[in-house]
């Protein structure tokens, strides 16, 4: 028996027959119609999807047209096979546009087409149509005008003009649109109390008369924006102020300082009203000659003052029983500050002001002690001669005139002033 199982085994034929099973027991095992059925698409299931926010591509030319009416987006509804709808849904390989390569300008109504979607599915626009006007394309540049709340300055500041940087843009848009603007602003957010420079970066802005913004390209969307702020100030004289009466063995001969003018600084109101700043000094406290520093003192209304002190310098003589036999012939020292400068002697075709001193003359006198006791501001006329002066500016020498029986000295010697023609 195994004999005949061996030989039979070595038949060409056995083997043949043993292959064709194994073959057929394969293919059963791979191949069940009922239990793949489920994963295979039928040509003839229908879907429906609907897209949204699809963009739209608009073709016309970019070079000398702008083109407007054309949505960024539309929906799109596509029925057709499963099989076929879901590649076109998830690969969005088709393009959604509108074709005015050959559009006038003018206004049109024109379809929203696509392409490059299987013709197997059936594709909905929304909108359809679309109404669209093409228009030439015009590019002008505009100065930028800055924008800000002045209100913010604080008070004893002023702003100056502001700039924009650059100063001026160039914008394209529709000839309609470009005719239409009134306004190119650079608007600078601040919200707290100025009282420096400000420097900021600020969006430019381009409005109609109606201050509506304009649908336009600007070249250069933002501008560094400088908005100068300086404090509110004015010079004036410093007027000398005796408080006390020095020691009987000690007469003061003159009380000078360093510096006769300060700069200060306030609202405009206060900057008015303000003749001059001083300084107090205390004879009582003099001993002989002395060089003490001293502060400026100024109103509560003034911000600031600038020197903030001065060099004062006081000269004095030492009594003796020779020289005080009678007080009454005793040399004095008295000073007059801030006293008017008359114009005299100029050409009746011409009119001049006064640059410096601008606040009037100061005058120091020295005299016996019952002539300097009588003075006033009154006795002294302090004026400058402007005969055969022409136009222009001119440096002129002061003059005074007063009683004839005492001396006295200016603090300045010259004064500048400016003629000018006078309008006809």
């Amino acid at each position: 028996m195994d004999k005949f199982i061996d030989k039979l085994v070595d038949t060409r034929w056995f083997m043949k027959i043993v292959a064709l099973i194994l073959a057929l027991l394969l293919f059963q095992s791979v191949y069940d119609p009922i239990k793949n059925v489920s994963n295979v698409n039928v040509p003839g299931e229908q879907d429906t999807e609907v897209l949204s926010d699809v963009p739209v591509k608009t073709y016309y030319d970019t070079e000398n047209l702008i083109v407007t009416g054309v949505p960024d987006t539309v929906e799109l509804t596509i029925k057709g096979p499963k099989n076929v709808l879901q590649p076109a849904k998830v690969q969005r390989n088709f393009e959604v546009y509108v074709d005015l390569s050959d559009a006038e300008i003018g206004t049109e109504r024109v379809p929203i087409k696509i392409r490059d979607i299987s013709d197997k599915l059936d594709v909905t626009i929304d909108p359809a149509y679309v109404n669209v006007s093409i228009q030439e394309k015009v590019t002008k540049e505009y100065k930028v005008d800055v924008e800000f709340d002045q209100s913010l300055v604080e008070d004893g500041y002023i702003s100056e003009a502001p700039e924009a940087e650059p100063k001026k843009v160039k914008i394209t848009g529709a000839k309609d649109v470009i005719e239409r603007i009134t306004y190119v602003k650079a608007a600078v957010n601040i919200k707290d109390p100025i009282r420096e420079t400000v420097r900021r970066e600020a969006q430019v802005l381009v409005l109609d008369k109606n201050m509506n913004k304009l649908d336009v390209f600007i070249e250069q969307e933002t501008v560094d924006v400088i908005i100068p702020v300086k404090s509110l100030s004015k010079v004036v004289p410093i007027k000398i102020v005796e408080k006390g009466s020095p020691p009987e063995n000690i007469s003061v001969e003159s009380i000078s300082l360093d510096v006769t003018e300060a700069k200060i600084y306030g609202s405009q109101e206060v900057l008015d009203k303000t003749e001059n700043v001083r300084v107090e000094v205390d004879l009582s406290q003099v001993n002989g000659n002395t060089e003490i520093t001293l502060p400026v003192i100024i109103s509560d209304e003034i911000k600031e003052v600038n020197p903030t002190t001065v060099k004062t310098t006081i000269k004095t003589s030492e009594k003796n029983s020779e020289t005080s036999k009678n007080n009454e012939e005793a040399d004095e020292h008295k000073m007059f500050s801030n006293l008017p400068i008359h114009l005299t002697g100029l050409a009746s075709e011409f009119e001049a002001s006064l640059q410096t001193p601008a606040n009037g003359a100061n005058l120091t006198v020295t005299g016996k002690r019952d002539k300097i006791a009588e003075l006033q501001a009154s006795d002294f006329n302090v004026f400058l001669d402007l005969a055969n002066l022409s136009e222009g500016d001119h440096e002129v020498k002061i003059s005074v005139k007063g009683p004839t029986d005492i001396d006295w000295k200016l603090a300045t010697e010259t004064a500048k002033i400016s003629i000018t023609q006078k309008e006809v």
